[in-house]
């Protein structure tokens, strides 16, 4: 049996998803607290978005979850644990990492980038080699190989499709009961787009995540799809394995501003007079200094704390995870200080209003009115901040790891894919698709979470409605 194994940003990754699962549970079973949800998954982009980031989030969980192998043992003796932690996600992906050529090969291709000195009937030939693995199941790439790709990458979009025609056909059961009609009609009714909620954008987008999937899943086992890096390391592998890392920096980071945000922006908004004038100084100061330069200073005094002290850590990615944990911290700790802002001034305004004034007047005390009336009234813009600053977050680690003081060097993450990428892009021919590859994830999570951000800003600020630019109805239409 292997040995489980827990790092501290995956009990809190794990935590995370818990505590998710339970808000999700406690939204359905009250009614009150569905209706924003239910405004916000009312926009195609919110809804679809979401399920964009719950794909990414289904990855990062599965790379959350550690374990150690068991090594063989004789008879009698003590069960031994290989050194190397590895996630489940590894687990499923294993064939890529065997899959490790000696340099950079193309997307798909079966062939090395760059020519050596080959050995053909006895002389030496300069040419481009065979990959140790992709494309070695062909006896002939040359003529085999465009053949074979398409053959691959058809039956993958067929699969697909299956997928998403089974996905169509669910969803219009689960309407079916819910609505207590016939099939038909509420397969009608999805592909018409005559639902409540936007369930064919819905079903759409994740009929093209299947169509995506399907190609790639039926050709990776065989080719690299997005090609190796100078390491012969597989650019799939990496760009997925980054998606955790880029969820625990969103995720973590923002959790960590959370304490000193509402406490100060709270008691700053309430108390007012020296205590406001005291908490404002603060954060005035904290934000003149300049952010990279400050978390530039943190981590690096980290990184040689860690350095002066390898006995705390028993293996690698143990060090790599404290690194990642205490970047996440010193992100909190620097970013608190814009919803500080918020929550003061929005407590200074729920402050006055009448029923607190009467909680005041009947001698209840400042923790008990803060806790009970003002706290509920401004934890939408704590969400709403919340979500905002998952995106930000995702690209100010690409730019610090970029710059050399993110993640540990050994750990996977966008801002590390274009750092290497740097010296590919100034090279002839140029090597363009590990850049590529990080860039076009790093979007489809960033602009995900920014529309998905939008949806619920609009759901749970009033304002934001209200100052929506909306479409004049048609002449002869009244306004819904």
């Amino acid at each position: 049996m292997p040995r489980l194994v827990f790092l501290w940003t995956d009990a809190v990754m794990l935590l995370l998803a818990l505590g998710v699962t339970l808000y999700a549970w406690w939204i359905w079973r009250n009614p009150e607290a569905r209706r924003p949800w239910r405004k916000a998954f009312r926009e195609a982009p919110a809804l679809c978005s979401a399920l964009v980031l719950l794909a990414f989030g289904t990855v990062a969980l599965l790379d959350s979850l550690h374990f150690r192998r068991a090594l063989p043992a004789g008879e009698g003796q003590v069960q031994a644990y290989s050194p190397r932690a590895e996630s489940v996600l590894d687990a499923l992906l294993a064939r890529q990492f065997e899959m490790r050529e000696a340099t950079y090969s193309r997307p798909l291709a079966w062939q090395g980038f760059a020519k050596q000195s080959l050995q053909v009937g006895g002389s030496t030939e300069r040419g481009y080699p065979r990959l140790q693995h992709a494309g070695a199941h062909l006896q002939d790439p040359a003529t085999q190989w465009a053949a074979d790709v398409t053959r691959r990458a058809l039956a993958g979009l067929a699969a697909g499709a299956a997928v998403a025609v089974v996905i169509g056909a669910a969803l219009a059961g689960a309407m079916a009961r819910a609505g207590r009609r016939s099939f038909a009609q509420s397969l009608r009714a999805l592909l018409r787009n005559e639902t409540d909620l936007p369930v064919r954008a819905a079903w759409l987008t994740l009929a093209a995540m299947a169509l995506l999937a399907g190609p790639v899943i039926a050709l990776m086992g065989h080719y690299h799809v997005l090609g190796t890096d100078r390491t012969g390391n597989d650019v799939l592998l990496q760009a997925l394995k980054s998606v955790r890392t880029a969820f625990v920096i969103g995720t973590l980071a923002t959790i960590a501003t959370l304490p000193l945000a509402i406490v100060f922006g709270v008691v700053a908004g309430y108390f007012r007079g020296w205590v406001d004038d005291l908490i404002q100084y603060v954060y005035t100061t904290l934000s003149s200094v300049p952010n990279v330069l400050l978390i530039a200073a943190c981590v690096l005094m980290v990184q040689a704390f860690i350095d002066q002290h390898p006995e705390l850590f028993e293996t690698g990615a143990e060090r790599a995870d404290v690194r990642l944990l205490l970047l996440c911290l010193v992100l909190g700790l620097t970013g608190w200080a814009s919803l500080c802002r918020l929550l003061r001034a929005e407590t200074l305004k729920v402050r006055e209003l009448e029923y607190v004034q009467a909680a005041t007047a009947f001698g209840v005390g400042p923790l008990r009115i803060m806790a009970r009336h003002i706290l509920p009234n401004v934890m939408h813009l704590v969400l709403i901040t919340t979500v905002l600053e998952f995106s930000a977050l995702i690209l100010y680690e690409a730019v610090l790891s970029y710059v050399g003081v993110g993640v540990d060097p050994s750990m996977n993450s966008y801002g590390g894919m274009i750092n290497l990428a740097r010296s590919e892009m100034s090279r002839d021919p140029v090597v363009w698709w590990s850049f590529a590859a990080a860039f076009g994830f790093m979007v489809t999570l960033v602009l995900a979470a920014n529309l998905f951000a939008d949806g619920v800003r609009d759901a749970f600020d009033p304002r934001s409605r209200s100052f929506r630019a909306r479409v004049l109805p048609a002449a002869g239409k009244s306004v819904p």
